[in-house]
């Protein structure tokens, strides 16, 4: 598959999580999440979804077994919403880039 048709189906499979995880997932475990990136398999067969979690480690670990738990679910939600001949299998990380951006900036700040 080509790298472009790649990174159109990252971002459209990024938008439904999106738009699903805003609208219709009730799981009082899922806090405010954002999706961040999705990296899919050249086969479409998996997809590593990296979602950012406002809050501590608790609430980072509980949302991320929420969005576990409600994987089938979403996971049915792209498969309707998407044309692809298979739906990719979907798996949920932590993207920490945010917090690690802060952590440089503090260490650059007291450098200074």
């Amino acid at each position: 598959m080509s790298l472009e048709r790649m990174r159109r189906v990252d971002e459209a499979v990024r938008e439904v999580l999106s738009d699903v995880l805003t609208h219709e997932v009730k799981d009082p475990r899922v806090g405010f999440v954002t999706v961040t990136d999705v990296k899919t398999s050249p086969d479409l067969s998996h997809a590593r979804v990296y979602v950012s979690v406002l809050g501590d480690a608790a609430a980072v670990a509980a949302s991320l077994e929420g969005l576990q738990s409600a994987q089938g679910f979403l996971q049915g939600r792209v498969g309707s919403e998407l044309r692809l001949k298979h739906t990719p299998a979907l798996t949920f990380f932590h993207d920490d880039t945010a917090e690690r951006a802060q952590r440089l900036e503090r260490l650059m700040d007291e450098q200074a």
